[in-house]
């Protein structure tokens, strides 16, 4: 099969690649219609998670046709067409019984943290993932769900990351009626915590960034401000300035480990990897957010140590809230906003490339060439 090969830092090409093969009864291999390059996955490309392996397949957002099940599974049937979560999750665990699908004790038991991801590095599991053709899904009773009858694959795929992602953000946010929601970061998890922050009743949502593009897509499709921080002297000032000086209600990071805008974080963060990434959206979100505040973070960073003004944390009485985004739990809820026109996922997606270019779709992705939102490869095993 076609499969994406990681080759060491932006380096990646298409190979040749064996079929996956059933390993436990409780998997099932999924033919791939759609998957995505996701902003998280540029960490890897650039080289900033560590165990990021030479030969891996990357891709946790991804939708498909069941073409075999194993013997234990008995909530699919071959030909059914899933979204499979980003989360591994073996659903019967202590953390999984608590709905927390992102922290799965099972399917990354080597690791205190984070659960199973697909195609995220061995600190996630060391498991392919879905920008190939076919993919091996564990415990597939638990994760993948039946696509509803109707519904655009486009739409779909976003509904495996994007959508909860940005949703869960909105969600941890703890947004009260009225209040002012600051989002740092205008990728498509951002614009899409920006439109999710409407639903939860936010008076006023503000999203920054420093791509005029991605903040003239926000405005249109998340209906909220958009403001580059290139043109501001200070992040933290602006915000403090627009909210009477008081501070947002609320701040979400939504931007993670590679964070422009401040140099000592890009050296030690980006450069020379003496933290777990530049931790600036981080930084400029718990000094934005008024005292009593909620600071979402929902942006990607490493296992090791970050640069963090934990004092002023303590000091302001904030309220940190962070987790992967628990997919399983969500779905219903946000395949319901889908069909009924709450939220429109395929309006994000701005390129539909040949999974046989995916190292051309990676550079533009990444050096955020041609007005590039969301990028979706196309197998060829979507026309099969």
């Amino acid at each position: 099969m076609l499969a994406m090969n990681y080759r060491g830092p932006k380096r990646v090409r298409i190979d040749q690649k064996p079929i996956p093969e059933i390993l436990h009864p409780e998997d099932a291999i999924v033919r791939v219609v759609r998957s995505c390059i996701c902003g998280s996955d540029l960490h890897l490309y650039n080289g900033n998670v560590p165990d990021t392996r030479v030969g891996s397949t990357f891709g946790h957002e991804f939708v498909g046709i069941v073409e075999e099940i194993g013997s234990d599974v008995h909530k699919l049937k071959v030909g059914d067409k899933v979204i499979v979560p980003f989360n591994i999750s073996c659903g019967r665990c202590a953390f999984c019984k608590q709905e927390l699908y992102g922290n799965c004790h099972e399917s990354n038991s080597q690791a205190t943290a984070v659960g199973g991801i697909f195609g995220y590095s061995h600190t996630a599991g060391g498991y392919n993932g879905g920008q190939a053709e076919y993919v091996r899904v564990p415990y597939a009773d638990v994760g993948p769900t039946i696509i509803p009858e109707g519904m655009d694959w486009d739409d779909a795929v976003l509904l495996t990351d994007v959508v909860p992602t940005g949703y869960q953000a909105a969600e941890m946010a703890g947004i009260q009626k009225g209040d002012t929601v600051v989002i740092f970061g205008a990728g498509p998890i951002g614009i899409m915590a920006a439109r999710c922050s409407w639903l939860f009743g936010a008076g006023r949502v503000i999203i920054i960034d420093k791509e005029d593009y991605r903040l003239e897509f926000a405005r249109n499709y998340s209906q909220c401000e958009a403001y580059n921080f290139m043109d501001m002297e200070d992040p933290v000032v602006f915000v403090k300035k627009t909210t009477d000086w008081m501070g947002a209600d609320v701040c979400i990071d939504a931007v993670g480990a590679e964070a422009a805008g401040n140099v000592l974080q890009t050296i030690t963060g980006r450069k020379l990897l003496l933290q777990a990434g530049s931790a600036t959206a981080l930084h400029w979100a718990i000094n934005s957010v008024k005292k009593g505040g909620i600071v979402s973070i929902v942006g990607v960073y490493g296992p090791t140590d970050n640069l963090v003004p934990i004092g002023n944390v303590v000091n302001k009485g904030l309220t940190i809230r962070a987790n992967q985004a628990s997919v399983k739990r969500l779905l219903p809820r946000l395949i319901d906003h889908v069909q009924n026109g709450i939220i429109k996922p395929k309006q994000l997606i701005t390129h539909r490339v040949p999974l046989e270019e995916v190292a051309d779709a990676y550079r533009m992705f990444s050096e955020k060439l041609d007005n590039c939102i969301k990028p979706v490869l196309i197998p060829p095993t979507a026309h099969a």
